[in-house]
């Protein structure tokens, strides 16, 4: 008996041990989840980054362009004023050797010939024209002349200008290409920024989901000792249950509450779920709760809602070590869960007896008495009896 005590001791010491493994683990998975977080807020803001400046570097692209176009415009208005300048210096250069040409003429050959011009006047009409026409010619060169000179001042003048453009052009463009190296640049350093988050990410996640593999692994294994913890103690309570089927290791009997039920578990911290609906709790878990949980500290007594019969006192799968008692007129109620059983089957107890204690046994989240009411061998809401 001492033996098996120590046993069922060392079981339990274990089974505490994998629990604070796993409040570790959790612990620790919490924190990989944050880092997680963080670096998935990090990859998106970068990238966002890395938009803005692709945005930019194609508004850049797209000035460049106009400017190109604006560039090649100028070229092209620079080219047709040289050749209009060019066609005014020969029109210049023209008139000046036809002027030459006519004063050597008149200088080498004197005046006589517009004398005789003059001369064959044959009426004063003539005469006059003739006179007229020999000034008019003279005027005319000179005219003709400053003219083409002002022409030529006045194309250069809008060459001038057009290459003045055309530099102001060229310089902004080469602002623009200048802008566009330093947005390759940003572009650049972005996604290398990128690559190292998802690099970091990719790293985070891997170690997040062999930390839940872990703890996934501590946590089947410390409810695999608890398991064993209980039906070792559950055993042992069987084996030393005498005639009445009651157990040293059993409290007083207890009897709160005013309905036609006593609490089965006064020593409750709260109510962790109701009778009916509830969200999942633990995969492959119901969402159709037919009984009421009690969240309460590992070994809180739980004790017989009424007299009865214990039909079952044993180990059953999800419920853990499940304690059945019948109560006639197809009443039963049902204590899931316990970490000790203090009855078993076949045994008659009283209304309030102490029949177990609360534990984590079978498919549980924590430390909860499951307390369900069949009647008729369908669950009912608890509340209606306490």
């Amino acid at each position: 008996m001492i033996l098996r005590k120590r046993i069922i001791s060392l079981l339990l010491i274990i089974a505490l041990c994998f629990g604070m493994t796993v409040q570790a683990q959790a612990s620790e998975i919490d924190q990989t989840q944050k880092q997680a977080e963080d670096l998935e807020k990090k990859k998106k803001d970068a990238e966002n980054e890395k938009n803005s400046l692709e945005k930019q570097l194609n508004d850049i692209v797209a000035e460049m362009d106009k400017t190109k176009e604006k560039i090649d415009a100028k070229e092209s208005e620079i080219s047709a004023k040289e050749e209009e300048l060019i066609q005014a210096k020969v029109d210049e250069n023209d008139q000046y050797e036809s002027m030459k040409k006519r004063i050597k003429y008149m200088y080498e050959n004197g005046n006589s010939q517009f004398i005789e011009i003059l001369c064959e006047s044959k009426s004063i009409g003539e005469f006059l024209n003739n006179a007229e026409y020999i000034s008019t010619i003279s005027e005319y060169d000179r005219d003709m002349l400053v003219e083409f000179q002002e022409i030529v001042k006045t194309v250069q003048e809008q060459e001038k200008t057009l290459k003045k453009e055309y530099e102001e052009l060229e310089a902004m463009q080469d602002d623009l290409i200048a802008k566009q190296d330093h947005l390759n640049d940003l572009m650049e350093s972005k996604k290398e920024e990128i690559e190292k988050i998802s690099s970091d990410l990719g790293a985070t996640k891997e170690k997040l989901k062999k930390l839940k593999e872990a703890a996934e692994a501590a946590r089947r294994k410390q409810e695999e000792m608890a398991r064993a913890a209980a039906a070792a103690a559950a055993a042992a309570a069987s084996a030393s249950s005498g005639s009445s089927g009651g157990s040293s290791s059993a409290g007083a009997p207890v009897v709160s509450g005013n309905g036609t039920f006593t609490h089965p578990c006064p020593g409750l911290t709260y109510i962790s779920s109701e009778f009916g609906w509830r969200a999942q709790p633990l995969p492959g878990a119901s969402t159709n709760h037919k009984g009421m949980d009690f969240a309460a500290p590992t070994g809180t007594p739980i004790y017989a809602a009424a007299g009865g019969t214990v039909t079952t006192a044993t180990y059953s799968g999800n419920a853990g070590n499940l304690i059945v008692i019948n109560h006639g007129n197809g009443l039963q109620t049902y204590y899931m869960h316990c970490h000790a059983m203090y009855v078993s089957a076949g045994q008659q107890v009283s209304k309030g007896q102490n029949i177990g204690a609360v534990g984590t046994t079978g498919n549980s989240t924590g430390p909860h008495l499951h307390f369900q009411v069949m009647l008729n061998g369908t669950p009912t809401n608890p509340r209606n009896y306490l």
